[in-house]
Formats: structure tokens, C-alpha cells, sequence
């Protein structure tokens, strides 16, 4: 069991790669499941290539777009964000992209009780006919965070429940954002998408924990990866578990399918 573990690479591992390169990577460790950004500066999807061009490499190289990352302030919804969830939703739609990751606001404000709940449903409702026109999941991402406007999983699921979107939304469990948002419910029954990356540094207060502390899972992980793997896994969860590491180090290494391998092997034996 524990050797079919799904992983899948998102762009983050490898930030530095053109997407040619990074697909490259993506199959030269056995992953057939990737994720692309739209926030990686010369890269695709910033750079323009065109839908068409990702579309055909993740063919050359036998891979499937599990998503799009992302949809950033999602829950902030007006006139810019609609028109930003469609152009992102064409490009899913027409790369091959099988979802749409949903970031909420991140900065401070919209937390505020029945506030964000509120504007948490706006967001859903909106995004739902959009979505479902093209095909696309929306994926939507809790962040662990105390400024985030949305960290509870339970509570975007009780969202997308009450709109009816269970047949358009998921969650993505983060197991960073998890660790840090203290909560204990895993919704492995709503989950569409794990992303994994450890924490290392043993100095760190978890309320400080930020994305460059993220690197890649190994010894001395402090976010118990294996263990919220095992317990997903266990409640249901079959789907991929995508690395997405943000620390330096990792985007600086110069073999990144090494310390990958290591990676994948190190959870092969634990989870």
C-alpha cells in the first residue's frame, strides 16, 4: 500500500525550471500528476504561453494538470476577481487543467466572524456556474495563518454544503496549513487535494512557521506529514499528494530529482 503512494509535483518544488524542464523532472521521477502557477515570474502562465503550448507538453511527457494554482483573494469577491476567475478557468479549461485551486485573503481583513462566512458563500456562489460550465473543481484552500480570513477546513466545508457545491468544490489539505491553523477534523471524504512540504527548523514557534521555512519532507519534520498522510488514507482519501515546498534551499538545489527521490522514498516507508 504504503509503495502507491500518488505523489504529484507541483511547479513550487522547481520554481526555477521553464515548464519543458519541469514536466521533464516531473517524469523522470515516475509523477504523472503536476501542478502549474500562474505566479512564478517568466514562467508559464505569466510569461503568456499559450494554453495550447502546456496543453501539448503535458502530453509529450504523459502527464495530467491537476490544477492551476491559483485563484489568489478568492473570497474577496467583485468585478477584478470575476473577471480573474475567468481568465484563469478558460486557460484550466483549455490546457487541460482538470481544477482551480482558491486561495483566500491573506492580510488581515475579512476574518471577522459571520464577515467571513459571508463572503465565503459570495465567492462560492459565484465561482460555482463558472466552474461548472468548463468542467473545473474548484479546490478550495484553508491556510493556517492567524491573519487568514479562512483557515478552518470544517468551516469551508459547511460553505460549500450549503450552496449545493459539493459536486464542484473540494478541499485542499495543506499539511503545513493544517499543522498551523490547529485544527483537528482531516474531511478526507471532501478533500480533492493533499499538499505536502515539512518544517525542519526546531527553533520556529509554529505561530511563526512562514512558506520559506517549507522544505522538503525528511527527517526531523516537525509537521508530521506521515502521520496526517496515514490518517487521510486511512478516512478515504486516495487522491495525489503534491509536493510544494517554498524554502530557498530547496528552489536553489542543483539536483532537485535527488532530493526529491529521497523525499518520496523517506515517505514510501512511513506513511
Amino acid at each position: 500500500m504504503t509503495a502507491a503512494l500518488p505523489f504529484a509535483l507541483n511547479h513550487m518544488a522547481a520554481p526555477a525550471l521553464p515548464l519543458d524542464a519541469f514536466f521533464a523532472l516531473a517524469a523522470s521521477l515516475g509523477i504523472s500528476m503536476v501542478e502549474i502557477r500562474n505566479d512564478i515570474a517568466g514562467n508559464a502562465i505569466l510569461d503568456g504561453t499559450n494554453s495550447q503550448q502546456v496543453k501539448a507538453l503535458a502530453e509529450k511527457y504523459g502527464l495530467t494538470i491537476i490544477s492551476i494554482n491559483a485563484l489568489q483573494r478568492f473570497n474577496e469577491w467583485n468585478e477584478t476577481r470575476a473577471d480573474e476567475a475567468h481568465e484563469l478557468i478558460s486557460y484550466a479549461r483549455n490546457c487541460g487543467a482538470k481544477a482551480l485551486v482558491l486561495v483566500p485573503v491573506n492580510d488581515g481583513s475579512g476574518k471577522e466572524d459571520r464577515v467571513r462566512q459571508a463572503n465565503l458563500r459570495q465567492a462560492l456562489s459565484a465561482l460555482k456556474p463558472m466552474l461548472d460550465t468548463a468542467a473545473i473543481a474548484g479546490l478550495v484552500e484553508p491556510l493556517g495563518f492567524e491573519v487568514c480570513s479562512l483557515r478552518s477546513k470544517a468551516e469551508a466545508a459547511d460553505a460549500i454544503r450549503e450552496i449545493s457545491g459539493d459536486g464542484t468544490f473540494r478541499l485542499v489539505h495543506d499539511t503545513f496549513h493544517h499543522h498551523l491553523s490547529g485544527e483537528d477534523r482531516f474531511l478526507a471524504d471532501m478533500t480533492g487535494l493533499v499538499h505536502i512540504s515539512g518544517v525542519a527548523d526546531g527553533n520556529l514557534a509554529v505561530a511563526d512557521m512562514r512558506d520559506p521555512d517549507r522544505v522538503l519532507i525528511g527527517t526531523g519534520d516537525r509537521l508530521d506529514n506521515e502521520g496526517q498522510i496515514r490518517r487521510l488514507r486511512a478516512e478515504g482519501y486516495a487522491g495525489p499528494l503534491s509536493f510544494e515546498p517554498f524554502a530557498p534551499s530547496v528552489h536553489e538545489l542543483a539536483d532537485p530529482a535527488n532530493a526529491l527521490r529521497e523525499s518520496m522514498n523517506y515517505l514510501r516507508v512511513r506513511s
